[in-house]
């Protein structure tokens, strides 16, 4: 009742305030109303009186509304406090209902134990009883175990006695076989009288024989004699008669840098105009053949001066016919002298196994300020000066050769002032669409002044697809038209794009280019792409693997180039790239501390060993399996399933090493702080940098290598780890799928069956393969040794993937030729 009262008084205390300020409404409308009428005095007055009333009204309602407020505060915390007390009356109405179901309960169970009671008296006489009945039970227990052990001795008494007995037995076998043998020998030593006399009489048999073949031996030699002279002679008839011949064959015992040096002395006096073109085309020839009387000259003019050994030289130009194809790579890398990637892997062991199969393979490439020099055989200047056009105006190039893993490479090194290849770096400059354009073109003209008809051009990446589009708009109508060109894109990540205008500095018509269905990049119409340029313009287009030319025909693979692929489909092919078996080779790896092979697998123990010693790992627990990774630190790469594997290897009971860097600033930081987390960890390392000696050891050293890659063009990583003997954990991606298959997979044949994959790019992904090949590492010893030595044993060398290209490119030169026949 009260807070109503106050509620009600409230209301007109706002009732009030509402009139106070209809008051000063009607105030402010007479201050205006008086301020046209009267003067300022007056309204000065009646504005003091009118706001001195209404001020004393509001004072007091004020106060009056500020203590009925304060009553009303209080009102309201009584109620809160009966409302309290009445939540507990409640409580304990329920409290006492749960009392008196105790209560009852309790009376019941004391009503039981009074009726137990009552009945116990005869369970006390019962157990009387039964306490009589033990005691007679044990003492008969007693009794029993007295006479058990009275057995028991006797027991022990007959064991002895029967021992006896069975020494004696074998006493008296032995006594029987020793008799036994004697009768043996008896009956031997009468045998071999009686052999003996035999033996004898066969003696003077053969005796007689031996005088008899002396003299048939001796007629025997002299007719063998007879026989030599007459083979000699037919020999020296035979010598002399294929002594030409012997000439015109070709010597395969020279090394491959040997031929090599002899072609790029052979270009050098080409460029320098010191013999004709055409002498140099036959001499190459030659070399190419590996005819026997080029290396002869070659070798007899060491000591000769220069016009001698030019002269011995032009006395062997006759015509010859080429036994293979002319392939030359124009490439922005090349193992080991500038890799940045598998690219450079790709260019120096696709050519070597070319070289192999007897195609004679060139590389023309960028000389570099960083490359590793001491890793080029007799590198030297040629007395010549290339001019290309590039901005309107001609620029010299200085030309290199050298041999590198016994192929021919030539190095161009431009004069030109922006220093284009002397940045320190081989990629991530600015200006790179620029420096690549104007090298493509320079290569080009190289080839045109040199005097060069390939068979092949082979061109790689966004650097070199310019290319493509050169060749047939500029050097074609110069006379440069000998070539099919085939184009290799490693990666369609990068694409190489900027605004058409700049086509025009490296000579190319942006006009005439900057279409759909030419150059024009498929997401800017204002922009042209390279790759596009060479997909167009080449004769045959090829990436690094099946799956991966499956994949980037989608959206999401071709990254805006999957039309361009699709209408270009019949020359698009993927080839799985090889691996250098020279170089990997657990065999001979220079690198390592101990050599091994699929055959004797306790070297790869004592390189893991060698390893933890030299990373400070814990060689404790021999048996701890060791998982390596070795990768760029980019996302492609799955950055973020290599760094959950870190953790889950150690959970797991495993050794984690990772060697790699990262050119993305954030991911090389996250990294940086694993390292410093597990920095002094017995069981996990990462090197972040790359260190090419190190890598070799760590393929050597791991039992499992994993490669998580969102996506992955080839790889060469699992190939390489198989063949050092570390099972690959791989998810299923362009060539990883192509390569790697899975132990567990029942649609996979046994002897195809080599690793572990994982589909879906997460941690769950993850989490089944590598806990799979860790629980078959330690729970099968004998299993894991057989799958690690068939995969030291499957054959990953460039061999069958060269094949595959010399047919490619001999289907692609046959087709060229017609052409031009018809």
């Amino acid at each position: 009742m009260r807070l109503a009262e106050t509620d009600a008084r409230i209301e007109v205390a706002d009732q009030e305030k509402t009139r106070v300020e209809l008051l000063e409404g009607q105030l402010e409308k007479l201050h205006s109303e008086l301020a046209q009428k009267g003067s300022d005095a007056e309204l000065h007055d009646i504005q003091t009186g009118v706001l001195s009333d209404a001020n004393d009204t509001i004072s007091s309602l004020t106060v009056e509304l500020n203590s009925i407020r304060e009553e009303n505060a209080s009102l309201k915390n009584e109620i809160e406090s009966f409302k309290t007390q009445l939540n507990d009356v409640k409580n304990n109405d329920e409290r006492l209902v749960v009392l008196e179901k105790e209560r009852l309960f309790l009376e019941s169970a004391l009503k039981d134990l009074e009726s137990k009671l009552s009945i116990s008296p005869e369970a006390v006489s019962e157990l009387s009883t039964l306490k009589v009945e033990c005691k007679y039970l044990s003492d008969k227990v007693e009794n029993l175990q007295l006479l058990l052990d009275k057995a028991t001795k006797q027991a022990d008494q007959a064991v002895i006695v029967l021992q006896q007995n069975q020494d004696l037995q074998r006493e008296v076998d032995k006594l029987e076989a020793t008799l036994e043998e004697a009768n043996i020998y008896k009956l031997s030593s009468d045998k071999l009288q009686k052999d003996n006399e035999l033996m004898q009489q066969k003696i003077k048999l053969l005796e007689n024989s031996l005088e008899k073949s002396d003299e048939d031996i001796n007629s025997y030699v002299q007719l063998y004699q007879q026989s030599v002279n007459e083979f000699q002679d037919t020999l020296n008839i035979l010598q002399k008669g294929s002594k030409k011949k012997t000439l015109d064959e070709p010597v395969e015992d020279m090394p491959w840098e040997f031929w090599s040096q002899l072609l790029l002395l052979i270009d050098g006096w080409a460029l320098e105009k010191k013999i004709s073109v055409d002498d140099a085309k036959l001499l190459r020839e030659k070399v190419w053949k590996k005819d026997k009387s080029i290396s002869d000259i070659y070798l007899a003019c060491k000591g000769q001066n220069e016009d001698e050994a030019i002269s011995s030289f032009l006395g062997l130009t006759s015509s010859a016919t080429s036994p293979g194809l002319h392939v030359i790579h124009i490439a922005a890398e090349m193992a080991p002298v500038a890799k940045v990637g598998g690219l450079g892997d790709v260019v120096c062991g696709l050519s070597k196994a070319l070289q192999k199969k007897g195609h004679l393979v060139e590389i023309v490439l960028p000389k570099y300020d960083c490359m590793q020099y001491d890793r080029i055989g007799d590198i030297r200047a040629l007395d010549v000066v290339i001019e290309s056009y590039f901005d309107g105006q001609l620029f010299k190039n200085k030309i290199w050769v050298g041999t590198v893993e016994g192929l021919p490479v030539y190095f161009i090194e431009p004069h030109h002032p922006d220093k284009f290849f002397w940045r320190g770096d081989f990629y991530g400059e600015r200006d790179d669409f620029r420096r690549f354009s104007y090298f493509s073109r320079v290569a080009l003209e190289f080839l045109l002044q040199a005097g060069k008809k390939p068979d092949i051009i082979h061109c790689h990446d966004w650097q070199t697809a310019f290319i493509a589009p050169l060749y047939w708009d500029v050097y074609v109508p110069k006379g440069l038209n000998s070539a099919r060109i085939c184009f290799t894109c490693h990666n369609f990540e990068y694409q190489g794009t900027a605004p058409a205008s700049e086509l025009e500095s490296c000579g190319l018509d942006s006009h005439h280019l900057n279409r759909p269905d030419r150059m024009q990049d498929n997401s800017a119409h204002n922009r042209v792409n390279s790759v596009k340029g060479g997909v167009v313009y080449s004769n045959i287009v090829t990436t690094v693997s099946p799956t991966y030319a499956q994949e980037v025909r989608t959206a999401e693979g071709g990254k805006g180039l999957q039309s361009t692929l699709s209408t270009h489909s019949k020359k698009f092919i993927g080839v799985l790239n090889g691996i250098d078996t020279d170089i990997w080779n657990p065999a001979t790896d220079p690198f390592l501390d101990v050599q091994y092979n699929a055959n004797d697998l306790q070297g790869k123990s004592e390189n893991k060993e060698a390893l933890r010693r030299k990373l400070g790992l814990s060689s404790e627990d021999v048996k701890r399996p060791l998982v390596g990774c070795i990768t760029r630190l980019v996302p492609q790469k799955g950055v973020h399933l290599i760094r959950h594997a870190i953790y889950l290897t150690l959970e797991l009971g495993g050794q984690f090493v990772l060697l790699g860097s990262s050119p993305v600033p954030h991911i090389q930081r996250e990294f940086e702080g694993i390292a410093n987390h597990f920095k002094n960890h017995d069981h996990i390392r990462l090197i972040l940098k790359y260190d090419e000696s190190l890598s070799h050891t760590i393929y050597a050293a791991s039992d499992m290598f994993i490669i998580p890659s969102i996506f992955e063009p080839c790889g060469l990583t699992q190939m390489i780890s198989m063949r050092y003997g570390a099972v690959p954990i791989v998810r299923k991606t362009g060539g990883l799928n192509d390569s790697v298959f899975d132990i567990d997979d029942d649609t996979i044949p046994s002897q195809f069956q080599n690793g572990f994959t994982f589909l879906n790019a997460d941690e769950k992904g993850i989490n089944g393969a590598l806990v799979r090949a860790i629980n078959l590492y330690q729970n099968d010893p004998e299993s894991w040794k057989q799958l690690v030595q068939k995969d030291m044993n499957i054959d990953f060398s460039w061999d069958s993937s060269a094949a595959q290209y010399e047919e490619l490119y001999l289907k692609s030169v046959t087709r060229g030729r017609a052409t031009k026949r018809a």
